[in-house]
């Protein structure tokens, strides 16, 4: 399916993991692709959500702050590391020994997986692709995906602490699409 996603929406992708990484998530929610959306320099979503008045700054601060308040840690993967190391697994040495061979940062363990939620809003993203008539998805699709896909995420919660409309949003994204994606 990635094939079919711009060099921005990938980029957004990429984003949205890096944020889970960073913010000690073993998960990527819809919340990190909205982080991903945000981030993503010159990409229809984030010119969309700037018109908004939202920027990256304010979606992680309200991501940190949903998250902490639900209950939700930030492990950084301990319990995958702690797993790995009660069979003899040094997923520290393993970084130490990529970081050499192939440079700083080449190894990341664990890598966070999609929520159901995360993987919908992807599923979705295609929906509105095709609605549109675009055979690539763009960063626009990936934010329509998230309006469509995202009620009761913690992506929309987001939005929602930002009183950032929906609907209004929406309509921003599609006045910006244009054929091909960003």
């Amino acid at each position: 399916m990635f094939e079919f996603f711009t060099d921005r929406a990938k980029q957004a992708i990429v984003a949205s993991q890096d944020e889970a990484i960073a913010l000690g998530h073993d998960f990527i929610g819809t919340e990190h692709i909205l982080l991903g959306l945000a981030g993503t320099e010159d990409s229809t979503a984030r010119e969309a959500l700037r018109a908004r008045g939202v920027e990256v700054e304010r979606v992680r601060a309200e991501t940190v702050r949903i998250l902490e308040a639900a209950g939700v840690a930030s492990t950084g993967g301990q319990p995958a590391r702690d797993a790995l190391a009660s069979i003899g697994i040094d997923v520290e040495e393993i970084k130490r020994q990529a970081d050499t061979s192939f440079g700083p940062g080449a190894f990341q363990y664990p890598r966070p997986a999609y929520t159901p939620r995360a993987k919908k809003v992807l599923e979705a993203t295609l929906g509105e692709a095709r609605a549109l008539g675009h055979e690539r998805f763009g960063t626009e699709h990936m934010l329509l995906g998230l309006l469509a896909a995202g009620g009761g995420g913690r992506g929309a919660e987001v939005l929602a602490a930002l009183a950032v409309d929906p609907v209004g949003l929406r309509e921003e994204v599609l006045t910006r699409a244009a054929p091909g994606g960003a």
